[in-house]
C-alpha cells in the first residue's frame, strides 16, 4: 500500500461543464424545450444506467435522449440520438477547474478521475483538464455505473491508495458522494449546482474547485 495523498474526482458536471455542454450540443434540435429536454435527461440517466449497467455509455446517450425527449415532447430523429455523443469532445472545463487541479498538483496530491464514461469520450476532452492525470477509471473498464462500487474498488486495487489518504470530490451526491461515504473516505461535495441534498453525509461542501483547491 502507498502513503501517497490521492484525490479523485468526478469529470462530468464536476470539473467539465457539461450542463452547457449539453444544451449547446442538443439546442439545435431542442431549441425551445432545451431546459425541459436537459431536465428530463437528468431524471432519466440513473434509470438508464441502472437497467442497462453494462452497455456503453454511448448507449446510454441514446437511450437518455430519447426518454428524456419523450418527457419534453420532442421526436428526435436517430441523428438527433447520436448528437452527445458526437459532440462529445467539445465539453470544455468550467472557469476555475484548469487552476484548481493545478494547485492540487502543486500541494503534491496525486489525481484520479473516476467517471461514468467510455474510454474514448473521456479520451476525446482530457487535455481540457489542464493537467496530467495519473489513473483514470471509466464505467467501460468496470462494466458498472456509480453509484456502484466498481470505479472505487477498481482505482483501489490500480492506484494501491489507504483509504486514510484518499479523498473523492464531485459535483454528484447521488452517484458519488453516497458511495464515498458507504467506503469511510473523505468526501468533498462540490456543490456548483446548490441541489438541497443532505450535506450531513460529507466530509465538506464547497460551491466550486476553487474553493476546494483553498481547503485541500
Amino acid at each position: 500500500m502507498s502513503d501517497e495523498r490521492w484525490m479523485t474526482f468526478d469529470c462530468y458536471g464536476t470539473l467539465l461543464d457539461w450542463q452547457s455542454g449539453f444544451r449547446r450540443i442538443l439546442a439545435p434540435f431542442a431549441g425551445g424545450r432545451i431546459d425541459a429536454l436537459v431536465e428530463a435527461f437528468h431524471a432519466v440517466e440513473p434509470e438508464v444506467e441502472a437497467e442497462m449497467p453494462t452497455s456503453s455509455y454511448k448507449a446510454i446517450l441514446r437511450e437518455g435522449v430519447a426518454r428524456a425527449s419523450r418527457r419534453a415532447g420532442l421526436e428526435p430523429t436517430s441523428a438527433d440520438l447520436e448528437r452527445l455523443a458526437d459532440g462529445w469532445g467539445t465539453i470544455g472545463p468550467f472557469d476555475d477547474t484548469v487552476a484548481a487541479l493545478a494547485e492540487l498538483k502543486r500541494q503534491g496530491w496525486r489525481l484520479g478521475i473516476l467517471t461514468n464514461c467510455d474510454d474514448d469520450l473521456f479520451a476525446a476532452t482530457r487535455a481540457a483538464l489542464g493537467v496530467e492525470i495519473d489513473v483514470v477509471v471509466t464505467a467501460e473498464e468496470v462494466h458498472s455505473y456509480k453509484p456502484a462500487l466498481g470505479h472505487f474498488t477498481r482505482f483501489e486495487a490500480v492506484s494501491g491508495v489507504e483509504r486514510r489518504n484518499w479523498v473523492h470530490a464531485a459535483v454528484s451526491w447521488w452517484h458519488d458522494m453516497v458511495p464515498a461515504k458507504e467506503l469511510g473516505l473523505r468526501r468533498i461535495w462540490v456543490d456548483r449546482e446548490d441541489s438541497g441534498h443532505d450535506a450531513s453525509i460529507v466530509t465538506a461542501r464547497v460551491p466550486d474547485m476553487a474553493s476546494l483547491a483553498a481547503i485541500a
